[in-house]
């Protein structure tokens, strides 16, 4: 361990412990289960309004802000990520503070949902064997996607309302942003949910579009490099920590 990181640990050990969590190819796999859990299981529980939390603002601050400084690389882009992720958690921890207008906060989820699903990509496509841990990397990724738009469609409606025709309740929380926009990203879309807006379009449409090209060009990419491994070579060693 160098000395940067063993000062990191013993100052602040639960960054030190969620730098090495995005490092080791199992905490891409914890994720992912994580995101599972947050997409399917908990909407549903999502408290009214924003449905956001002190405790989960702080939280996702630490896991976007030690998943940045997990990144291998040190140059600009890396200043670029840790600026905009610093520039996110303090407008999240301010919102609690002073008021800070809806369509700012959503904006800034958005950028931090970008900013997460970059590292998530980071992480996945590092150098160093496949594993299926980086595979479940790349679901998570897809998982973040449909996040993502779910953030941008929930703006469009702030800044534009009546750009959604159906059962959307801007009270409700996520909920409602989430569904319509895994149904789009899987083109699915059962209609009862549908943008009126031409910007609501635009977007839907580009949604569309992104999730068929990730499984096919992505995913399908990371699943290629695994089997290239093989069984039985360096794949299984490379679960651990880098």
């Amino acid at each position: 361990m160098s000395s940067r990181n063993l000062t990191l640990s013993r100052r602040w050990p639960v960054i030190d412990a969620l730098v090495r969590f995005w490092r080791s190819d199992k905490g891409l796999s914890i994720f992912s289960a994580w995101l599972l859990a947050f997409v399917f299981v908990l909407p549903p529980f999502f408290p009214a309004g924003t449905g956001r939390t002190v405790v989960g603002d702080v939280a996702f601050g630490l896991l976007l802000l030690t998943g940045v400084l997990a990144l291998s690389e040190r140059g600009l882009a890396w200043r670029l990520l840790m600026s905009g992720a610093l520039v996110a958690v303090s407008v999240f921890l301010a919102s609690w503070v002073v008021p800070v207008a809806p369509p700012v906060i959503r904006l800034t989820s958005l950028l931090s949902l970008v900013l997460l699903l970059v590292v998530v990509l980071g992480q996945s496509f590092r150098r160093g064997p496949v594993t299926f841990h980086r595979i479940q990397g790349g679901i998570a990724a897809y998982l973040l996607l449909g996040v993502i738009w779910a953030q941008a469609f929930g703006l469009v409606d702030l800044l534009r309302p009546g750009a959604f025709s159906g059962p959307v309740n801007v009270t409700g929380g996520p909920r409602a942003w989430l569904y319509f926009s895994f149904m789009t990203l899987t083109t699915v879309g059962y209609g009862d949910i549908l943008p009126v807006h031409p910007a609501a379009r635009s977007l839907a449409m580009l949604e569309a579009v992104t999730g068929p090209l990730y499984v096919a060009i992505l995913l399908a990419r990371l699943v290629s490099l695994a089997v290239a491994s093989g069984p039985g070579s360096d794949a299984d060693r490379g679960s651990g920590t880098h």
